[in-house]
């Protein structure tokens, strides 16, 4: 990151840099990132100040990757290991193997430990499971139901016997929500605050017993 992006990144605020591969030191080790993830939490993380946290520019964008080690001096990382970790959006990293996990053999496209099998995966399970307790027969409405997380939640909750509302920006992600096995789905786009609480009233005249919530306030505030 350059600069700070006001509204939608650019161009403008990114740069690709190239520079020579670190040198190991004891303890470290180095890995080819095969795959790394592109989030809509990244956006706040480009601000200036991001989750409480000042920002400075330049500096590499952090985010989940899976790669492989290829070089090592650290005893618990050997070369050709299939490892998870915060590496960020570059080709190859530099890790003490803090908050670095083994992945053994996958048997799975590697992108799955950046998704269902990852960080969104992980939120929809124990965010609908345990936290609301979804019951057969109960109502439950998500927004950004296309979402990595959203997506998932959704058939969570049919697996659990629930009624499914997704909420979701335009008809084609409206469609594809209901592929992915929601009853109904809100397009949010272009309605008035009380156009879009109609909308949602309709898909569920008994009400909602629970609200899966993935965007804040702008659509919270409807529910």
């Amino acid at each position: 990151m350059k600069s700070a992006p006001e509204g939608f990144p650019t161009e403008n605020n990114l740069s690709l840099d190239e520079e020579e591969l670190p040198k190991l030191e004891e303890g470290t080790f180095l890995v080819k990132i095969n795959v790394f993830s592109l989030d809509p939490y990244m956006r706040g993380m480009m601000n200036p100040v991001a989750y409480g946290v000042e920002r400075t520019y330049p500096r590499k964008m952090g985010g989940g990757a899976v790669g492989e080690v290829l070089a090592t001096k650290n005893t618990e990382f050997q070369v050709g290991d299939t490892v998870l970790g915060d590496f960020g959006w570059q080709e190859y990293a530099l890790s003490t193997g803090k908050g670095v996990r083994k992945l053994g053999q996958p048997k799975v496209p590697l992108s799955y430990y950046l998704g269902v099998l990852g960080m969104p995966g992980s939120t929809a399970y124990f965010g609908l499971l345990d936290i609301t307790k979804p019951q057969p027969g109960e109502t439950v409405v998500v927004s950004a139901a296309t979402g990595a997380v959203g997506q998932l939640v959704g058939q969570i909750a049919k697996l659990k016997g629930c009624r499914v509302v997704g909420i979701a920006g335009g008809p084609a992600k409206c469609q594809f929500a209901k592929e992915t096995g929601y009853d109904e789905c809100v397009d949010y786009l272009g309605k008035t605050r009380e156009e879009l609480t109609a909308e949602l009233t309709k898909a569920a005249p008994s009400g909602y017993n629970i609200y899966f919530d993935n965007t804040g306030v702008s659509v919270c505030g409807q529910i």
